[in-house]
């Protein structure tokens, strides 16, 4: 039956996922959608990725796996085995989505392709994130992320220009884009198996999902025959010869941070006001005073010299490094100038616009005796709201509830198949 107060009320997923695909079942799980986390006998590789609350190393845990795999239930089946591959297409009868990450054609050796698997439920939906998709050169090749945002043309724009690429750190963004095209493949295939009864075989390429998130990059090799790299605290402005790249300092450090400033002019009326707004600002406190007439209108991106961008961008600079982040956002929202800080984690967690739109979630954790908050909807639904159903499950933590309850084991056939490895 379907629950008419979430979006995929009803939906039942069964996540044989890794890394790569923690993020699909967790946006499904997070809307609605009845997330059953299939592991291995001793958990999920991925438990073992800190860091750990507390900095104990333990794979009930990982913070990784808490922040991937909430709205989750848990349990444990090693489907290489006649038994867990009979019990994992019992369980298909009963979904709609199976999410896996497997290397193309693991699964189809086991018994249990998409064919396999529509020859129990017709309308079953597959969806498969791989690093390079199912089919072509690549597709047997292994990767990490490292492997997947470097294949995607990200690692290359990002760094200082002159300087080796670059990888984002902490949070692995090639699996998070994967993930996240994985929800939408999915659920764009769920709506389509609604309306017309046909379920389908979705294919996430990881390398693809990176390159779609790097803009223009690739229409001005296309157009133009220039690899933009290195963009880091810049905006890489492609211009003809003889004129060539204009970087533009996007990034600019503050007293006791770093902000986002534009500033420029030309036939952008808004970037000539912010600009002007900023000189008057830095002038009144005896700063920037050689830019106090400068006629922001005259600016030409398209003449002007890197030399003489830096010069007047450094003037400005010099001014930004004696103010607070907080003190030049307050400012420029009264000035109207074209400035934000760059926040970090403790900035975010004090943030009073997410604050305002009851953003964080709280999550309890009984195994720990603590509730713990967790980053919530950045969507809002008023019909059928995202919402953390529950926190990560533990190993195994629901067999009983799928096994037994569900499908009718008895405690008895349980144990035997625990003592054989299977569950």
């Amino acid at each position: 039956m379907k629950d008419s107060k979430t979006l995929l009320g009803g939906c039942r997923v069964l996540d044989l996922t890794d890394v790569k695909g923690h993020l699909c079942g967790k946006v499904l799980g997070d809307y609605g959608a009845d997330v059953i986390k299939i592991e291995p006998s001793g958990g999920d590789t991925a438990r073992n990725i800190g860091p750990f609350y507390q900095n104990v190393a333990d794979p009930e845990k990982s913070l990784s796996w808490f922040s991937s795999n909430t709205s989750k239930r848990g349990i444990t089946l090693n489907i290489e085995t006649p038994a867990g591959k009979d019990l994992f297409l019992r369980l298909v009868k009963s979904a709609d989505i199976v999410v896996e990450s497997f290397p193309p054609g693991y699964l189809d050796n086991l018994g249990l392709s998409y064919s396999d698997l529509r020859a129990v439920k017709s309308d079953i939906i597959m969806t498969s994130i791989t690093p390079f998709g199912q089919e072509g050169p690549y597709a047997h090749y292994q990767a990490t992320d490292l492997v997947g945002v470097s294949m995607g043309g990200l690692a290359r724009l990002l760094g200082d220009l002159g300087r080796p690429p670059v990888r984002m750190s902490c949070d692995p963004q090639a699996y998070m884009h994967a993930g996240l095209h994985g929800a939408v493949g999915s659920m764009m295939a769920y709506y389509h198996r609604e309306m017309t009864g046909e379920g389908q075989h979705v294919d996430v390429s990881m390398q693809a999902a990176v390159l779609l998130a790097i803009q223009h990059a690739p229409e001005l090799w296309e157009l133009m025959k220039v690899n933009v790299v290195g963009t880091g605290q810049f905006f890489i402005s492609v211009r003809p010869q003889p004129h060539g790249l204009l970087s533009s300092r996007m990034i600019m450090p503050c007293e006791d941070g770093y902000v986002a400033c534009t500033f420029g002019g030309g036939a952008s009326m808004g970037q000539v006001v912010s600009s002007k707004a900023l000189v008057d600002w830095a002038n009144e406190e005896g700063m920037a005073l050689e830019l106090k007439d400068y006629d922001f209108t005259q600016w030409d991106g398209a003449t002007i010299t890197q030399e003489e961008q830096d010069h007047i961008y450094g003037t400005v600079g010099e001014f930004l490094k004696t103010k607070t982040k907080a003190e030049l956002y307050e400012e420029a929202v009264k000035r109207s100038i074209m400035l934000a800080p760059c926040n970090n984690i403790e900035d975010i967690t004090k943030n009073v616009q997410l604050e305002a739109r009851d953003f964080w979630e709280q999550v309890e954790h009984p195994e720990l005796g603590e509730t713990i908050t967790y980053p919530g909807a950045p969507v809002k639904m008023a019909q059928t709201p995202w919402r953390i159903g529950c926190r990560a499950p533990l190993i195994g933590e629901h067999n009983q509830e799928i096994y037994v309850d569900e499908l009718r084991l008895t405690m008895e056939e349980v144990g035997i198949l625990q003592a054989n490895g299977v569950i």
